[in-house]
């Protein structure tokens, strides 16, 4: 019979051991460092379109260049796109032809939040009101009694395009959405969580002084009057707008060790940030051509022409082809069936609190290093990218290679739910894509929470991933 000492030798041989990341990590400090970068970015860019703008400065800092400002293209150049101002491609293109594949990965930038119609503003009861449509899968209850901001342009008949940004000023006003007290909310609290609030109801509360006094809709026409002088703007220019409302909240360290950061929209900023930084910092020309994805509409589908659905990232690509001088019918094809992708899309963190909804062993804990999620969908794997066993061999090999810290997770209970990515969409074109992201504490809500560790290994993951 084996002694003890053989026995635990053979587990630690044997056994796939999960241990908090923080016990062995002797770098805290560029932890810490990297996460305050992130933490900055973060409360500079809530919207998409302000992912994009802040992503434009970043890469253009590193010397990356508008791929239309190129002729030719040769190993080392390192180029971007961006479609409409709410998704970017960048690449730096690697020593390899590209015809052997490329290096990819992936994250979205669009985070679920309230939208306002098209004709959103009206008084009722002396009191101005903007009626919103939310974004994405949200808890309605949580949108209520917070402080929100307004993000997002005005663009007029003439073209004149106004960039809105009201709340995250200290000296700016905020806004909030109103709930019932609970002395006369019986009935509401009767209802099922889902069904306590009603998309309906959803409406901000932005003004309670009238323009003057003895004339209708006085309280509305003080606040047109008010967002004339300021942006010159009429009640029609709603129509031809795109306005965004978020958490007015900064985004920080949290814990007694400020091990955490809690803040809006992480999903799935804190990947964009993370394979952001990994191409940007890039300290060599890789073999393989580099190429960052930062996509928009992924929270209600892909779609549309800023969404991974449409055919843009193949322009972005075929102009690669066509300023290498190498394109040629069916390239492009070839080059995808021939690359590999992380699509970098968050895990949900398992939550003691909640833990009837996970399985312990095939969950995704913050503290543990990036989650590697070989297929998502719901339930019987329904819409899901299931990753081959070879190309997560290969990733594997990459991550271990370089001491990378991950953990190999599902989205919870086999019959509880699922979710998606945009895995399957480059799947469909023939690239190995496995998701591969920072697992999150209470997803898709206003305040969102990861791990600075976790978002330390995303970026370590990455910058392995794009060298290989």
């Amino acid at each position: 019979m084996a002694d003890k000492k053989e026995i635990e030798e053979l587990k630690e041989k044997l056994f796939n051991k999960k241990e908090n990341g923080w016990n062995n990590t002797a770098n805290k400090e560029d932890i810490f460092n990297y996460a305050n970068g992130y933490i900055k970015f973060m409360n500079k860019a809530k919207t998409e379109r302000e992912i994009v703008k802040q992503s434009k400065i970043i890469a253009e800092s590193k010397g990356f260049i508008d791929i239309k400002d190129y002729d030719v293209l040769k190993p080392g150049d390192k180029v971007y796109y961006i479609n409409r101002e709410k998704s970017m491609y960048l690449a730096i293109i690697g020593n390899e032809s590209v015809e052997n594949g490329v290096n990819i990965i992936g994250a979205h930038a669009d985070s679920p939040r309230l939208d306002l119609k098209p004709n959103p503003l009206y008084e009722d009861c002396e009191l101005a009101y903007l009626k919103t449509h939310y974004y994405g899968g949200i808890k309605k209850y949580q949108w209520t009694t917070i402080p929100l901001s307004i993000h997002g342009v005005i663009v007029k008949a003439n073209g004149e395009k106004v960039e809105i940004n009201i709340g995250e000023d200290e000296n700016d006003p905020i806004f909030t959405i109103t709930d019932l007290l609970p002395h006369l909310a019986q009935d509401q609290m009767d209802k099922k969580l889902r069904n306590g609030i009603n998309g309906e109801d959803l409406n901000l509360l932005v003004g309670s002084i009238p323009y003057e006094k003895d004339i209708s809709e006085a309280v509305k026409l003080n606040v047109l009057n008010i967002l004339n002088k300021k942006y010159g703007m009429k009640e029609s220019d709603f129509v031809s707008s795109e306005l965004e409302l978020v958490p007015a909240m900064k985004c920080r360290s949290m814990g007694f060790d400020e091990s955490m950061i809690a803040g809006y929209g992480q999903d799935d900023k804190i990947c964009v940030y993370a394979e952001l930084t990994s191409l940007v910092d890039m300290d060599i020309v890789p073999n393989k051509t580099a190429v960052c994805i930062i996509s928009d509409k992924e929270e209600i589908g892909s779609m549309g022409n800023t969404g991974m659905e449409s055919n843009v990232f193949e322009y972005f690509m075929s102009e690669i082809l066509n300023k290498l001088n190498v394109n040629r019918p069916n390239l492009l094809d070839k080059v995808f069936c021939n690359s590999k992708m992380l699509s970098a899309d968050v895990d949900a963190g398992f939550d003691p609190i909640y833990a009837s909804v996970s399985d312990k062993i095939n969950a995704g804990y913050i503290g543990e290093g990036i989650s590697l999620n070989k297929y998502t969908g719901s339930r019987g794997k329904s819409g899901a990218s299931d990753a081959n066993a070879e190309f997560v061999a290969v990733v594997r090999n990459i991550f271990e290679s370089n001491n990378v810290k991950y953990q190999v997770t599902e989205l919870g209970k086999v019959d509880i739910g699922g979710g998606g990515t945009i895995a399957y969409i480059l799947a469909n074109k023939g690239i190995d894509v496995i998701d591969c992201g920072v697992p999150v504490l209470s997803m898709h809500s206003p305040y969102e929470v990861t791990s600075k560790f976790d978002l330390y290994e995303a970026y370590k993951g990455y910058t392995a991933f794009y060298k290989n």
